[in-house]
């Protein structure tokens, strides 16, 4: 948070969250130059609640800041589709520093679901109502074994959606028929795809190419022999989420590649080895970076691990990097995700002007793998594990 500068008792801003006399401001409002009503908080404590919903904010100024007069209104409604507005996005952006060779491609329609699919209370309208209020933020829910069982089955149907997706992956198709068929077949399964329309997102997985370290929109570029990508699924079944994400290779993909993605995959697996009552939640990160280090890679720090449940993103977070600050040990009865993210060069990201795109600071590439894990008695259950009838797409498994 930034300090607005003023003097306890003169200062006029209001809470953004609490109404109290407010003398802190979201420091990415400053950067965008946003008014000081609306982006100020009393306290860190009331900004860590406020952010699932005060994100919107940068997202909509990042899609209206494109650009001026007739060609810059055109880009800006481009972006806005991937607030709203249901258009294509264009490549073809004024003074925006690209970090890589990856560029946007035109978004399709708005899938649609059929009306007896259970929704989430963002479906329609785009805006999260009951996650950002829930005390389960700052609470670690311990889970009821029906809320467990509910979870088991959701995770299931996630894991087979991502298997879908998995096995037609190649060159030459697109990342919207990724999206496609992850649609189709958690539609097919009853279940709702988590990502729809949260906070405006307008497709129903993530797909991550290349230098696309996560929240990637499906789009109509051609995936091309040697590129990496990760796809990210969360189905909403049953009141409660299931959410993992893979890596995948594209055709014949050069060494330095097959070295990161094996090593991300690597790095979860080692942490979820640890994960038992008991253990910090800090520790997490510990392991990962030291397995990441040691291949001379580095570990993303802007986006973490999170509780999952009847909520889609909660308490706990989980970040994967060491020495982080994240208080609080497991118990027997949680359920949360970790999801490393893994960068070839720097760990630092950019974020592209839809506001959701995340890339690597230096353009190089970035990896991914995701569980959603429950906390048991003895050690952990790993709820979107993979299936006998998984496809078999990571050589090092058959070794």
């Amino acid at each position: 948070m930034v300090d607005d500068g003023s003097e306890p008792n003169q200062s006029s801003l209001s809470c953004a969250r609490c109404s109290k006399p407010a003398h802190l401001q979201c420091p990415k409002c400053v950067l965008l130059k946003l008014p000081r009503e609306g982006a100020s908080f009393c306290s860190q404590e009331c900004f860590k609640e406020s952010w699932s919903s005060h994100k919107s904010v940068h997202m909509k100024a990042n899609a209206s800041s494109l650009g001026t007069g007739a060609a810059g209104d055109k880009n800006s409604e481009g972006w806005l589709y991937c607030l709203k507005k249901g258009q294509a996005r264009t490549s073809k952006l004024p003074n925006f520093d690209w970090t890589g060779s990856l560029r946007p491609y035109p978004i399709s329609s708005k899938r649609t679901v059929p009306a007896h699919i259970e929704l989430p209370d963002w479906a329609m309208d785009g805006i999260p109502k009951i996650e950002p209020e829930s005390s389960l933020q700052h609470v670690v829910e311990i889970k009821t074994p029906e809320q467990i069982e509910r979870m088991r089955e959701t995770c299931k149907i996630a894991r087979e959606v991502l298997d879908a997706a998995a096995r037609i992956i190649r060159p030459g198709i697109t990342t919207d028929e990724i999206d496609r068929v992850v649609h189709e077949a958690t539609i097919a399964a009853g279940a709702y795809p988590s990502p729809l329309n949260y906070h405006f997102f307008p497709k129903s997985c993530c797909t991550s190419v290349n230098e696309v370290i996560c929240h990637g929109i499906p789009d109509a570029r051609v995936l091309e022999d040697g590129d990496i990508v990760n796809v990210d699924v969360t189905v909403y079944y049953k009141g409660v989420h299931g959410d993992l994400n893979e890596t995948y290779f594209v055709g014949n993909v050069d060494e330095e590649s097959q070295k990161l993605v094996k090593c991300t995959y690597e790095c979860l697996e080692k942490a979820i080895s640890i994960v038992k009552p008991g253990m910090r939640f800090r520790e997490v990160g510990e392991v990962i970076s030291r397995h990441a280090t040691r291949s001379s890679m580095s570990v993303v720090k802007s986006y973490c691990g999170h509780g999952i449940g009847e909520l889609f993103h909660c308490a706990p977070n989980i970040p994967h990097y060491e020495r982080n600050k994240t208080v609080g040990v497991m118990k027997a009865g949680q359920t949360f995700t970790i999801e490393p993210m893994i960068n070839a060069g720097v760990w630092r990201d950019r974020m592209w002007p839809d506001g959701w795109t995340a890339v690597t600071a230096d353009g190089k590439r970035s990896a991914q793998f995701e569980h959603t894990l429950l906390v048991t008695e003895t050690g952990v259950e790993n709820l979107t594990a993979r299936l006998p009838t998984s496809p078999n797409v990571f050589p090092w498994l058959n070794v």
